[in-house]
Order: C-alpha cells, then structure tokens, then sequence
C-alpha cells in the first residue's frame, strides 16, 4: 500500500478493547513492522492513494458524476479483525467502498445526538455514540455518509476499504484565505475616513453614517460579481488541502524536446499532484491548478481539468499559444511529459 514509502501520509490506529485505549502512530512505517502487529484492533490508514497508484486513480472517473474539483483524495484503509478508528464525525462528504473482506458500518441520524468528543484521545472520538442503523458492507458495497453524520465502522474480518473523500472548506478558511490574499496587496494609507462628518448628538455613539462607511470598505474588497468570486475560489479549491508542494523539474523540457518525444509516441499528461478546475471568463476561460491561474480556451481549459492525456496530434492540432502554454505548464511540473516508447 507503500506505507513505508518516504513522505506518505499514513497513520496507524490501534485500540486496547480492555481498558478503551486509542494510540495513533503516524508514518512511514516499515515493513518489519508489520508482522509484529496484533492479530487484531488495528488499523492502517494511508492518504492520497490515488497520487501513487494509476490504478486506484482511475477509480476517480466512476465519480464523474459530481465536480472533480470537488473530489478529495482516496485513502486506503486496511483493517484487521476488530480494527477501527472509533465513533466519530466527518465535515464532509465521503463515500466508503469495499474492496475485500467485510466491514460493519454503523450510523446514527439523531439531528439531536451529542457531538462532544472524547478528551483523553488524540483522534477526535465521540464520547456517547447510540447507532440508529447498522451494515455489513461486502466486497462491491458502497456506503455514502453526508457530512455531521456520527458513525463508526469496525472490521469484521480482515479487511480493506476505500474512502473517497471530498474537499468542504470551512467559511473561515475560504474568507481567511482571501483577507490573507488582499491584505498583500492593500496599501498602509487606504484607511477609514469619514469626510462627511457631523456634529454626533451622542459622543459615543456609532452611528448609521460611520456603520454605513465601514459596509462600504468591505464592498470595495469583497468580489462583488461571478468572476471575481470564481477566479479566487479557484485558487483557493486547487490549492486546498496539498499534500504536496509542485516543483519544476530539474530539466524543465524545451518547446522542441516535448514536440520531438510527443512525435516518437510520448504524450503530455497530468502530474498526480496536480489539482485542476476551470472557470468562463467572456469567451475565454481560466485554468486553475495548484493554487495558479491561466488564461486559455474554454476546449483546453476543460480538457486539462478533466485529465486530457495530450498525444502528438493533439498538441498540433491546437494553435500556437495554447502550445505554449503547455510548454509552461511542464516547465512547472504540472504536466509531465512522458517517455516515448522504447527510450530511455
């Protein structure tokens, strides 16, 4: 599950049933370890599973139904008998499917239930958890919780599960994130002024003249229009929650190199760590990966956020500066080019 692969996000949940213990160790764990674990009540979680393997990533196209922007990551769960991580909350949705062995789901739907957590535990568990509904999940099942729902599954048998997360940013981060963005570029003498100024009836007194004038600085520096708010939140979405920080290669590929590979049957596609969306801008549009922003065509735009593998006659087929913006984009390390066949 490459646990013991340097830079993985992996955890490992283990939980003494005696005495109601949790411990959490977070990797990379090496393989010898392994062996040496309980025969039961643990639980190895590895993140961004999709980011390593081609195969658990095309698992991301089943859910084409909703906004890939939207889609988190994969993590991979292996659980051995009893293995769980407890009753607890997710802010966002999540949809767990089986891939071998069974898992008991548990939920409770009570609007009312107790949301406290436990505070003699690092993981963020429930401290009362009564299940209103109960699964067994088999191997093709799939369970979908919305975000607040209490739950807690635990593995009957020895087993793996699949969780694919989506990202839910908080209203404090997405208005964070953007007084942050304006603050660099705010000038220190744009300050509050109140030429207008009359006599105030009540010293003390703020009055609906001065409340008036602080609504209005926030209108002048809050997007006010579909575009604005757009181009921000794409931004904010791609770069959301990375794992990790994209560098450009230490050869970044030249116009002719990627034409010459391309022609010997190598192509251009995204790196695993690239976060796509786009947006409409009038009649062009605006790719987003990774925090950056790029002006474009709404046909590569739309192509390059859905995951268009790029072929020689793909990329002869577009105009000059659409190619050149490929060019930049693998010189950034968001596309990688691929090696042609039988080269080394």
């Amino acid at each position: 599950m490459g646990a013991d692969e340097e830079g993985v996000l992996a955890r490992l949940v283990r939980h003494d049933r005696k005495n109601d213990r949790w411990s959490v160790a977070t990797g990379p764990f090496p393989e010898s370890s392994f062996p040496k674990l309980p025969k039961r009540d643990w639980t190895l979680l590895v993140q961004d599973m999709d980011k390593w393997d081609a195969d658990v990533r095309a698992l991301m196209e089943r859910f084409d139904f909703l906004p890939r922007w939207r889609l988190d990551d994969i993590m991979i769960s292996f659980a051995a008998p009893g293995g769980s991580v407890g009753a607890h909350v997710d802010q966002y949705d999540v949809f767990l499917l089986q891939a071998q062995g069974r898992r008991r789901w548990q939920i409770d739907v009570d609007p009312n239930a107790s949301r406290e957590f436990r505070e003699d535990v690092e993981l963020k568990l429930l401290k009362q958890f009564k299940p209103s509904h109960e699964w067994i999940l088999e191997p093709g099942d799939m369970l979908y919780l919305p975000p607040g729902v209490p739950h807690h599954g635990e593995a009957v048998d020895a087993c793996l599960t699949f969780s694919v997360g989506m990202r839910a940013p908080s209203h404090a981060e997405l208005l964070s994130e953007w007084a942050d963005g304006l603050l660099q570029h705010l000038p220190e003498d744009l300050r509050y002024a109140d030429g207008d100024l009359k006599a105030p009836k009540d010293v003390g007194e703020i009055d609906a003249a001065a409340g008036e004038r602080v609504l209005e600085i926030f209108r002048q520096h809050v997007p006010q229009d579909r575009e604005a708010a757009a181009a921000f939140f794409g931004r904010f979405i791609t770069n959301y929650r990375n794992a990790v920080d994209l560098a450009a290669p230490p050869r970044p590929p030249t116009p002719k190199k990627i034409e010459s590979q391309l022609a010997k049957g190598a192509h251009l596609e995204s790196h695993p760590y690239a976060r796509w969306a786009w947006s409409r801008e009038g009649k062009q549009a605006v790719v987003f990966v990774n925090g950056q922003a790029f002006v474009t065509t709404p046909e590569l735009a739309s192509g390059l956020a859905s995951g268009l593998v790029i072929a020689h006659d793909d990329y002869h087929r577009i105009a000059p500066e659409q190619r050149a913006l490929l060019h930049a984009l693998a010189n950034q390390g968001y596309l990688l080019l691929s090696a042609a066949p039988g080269s080394r």
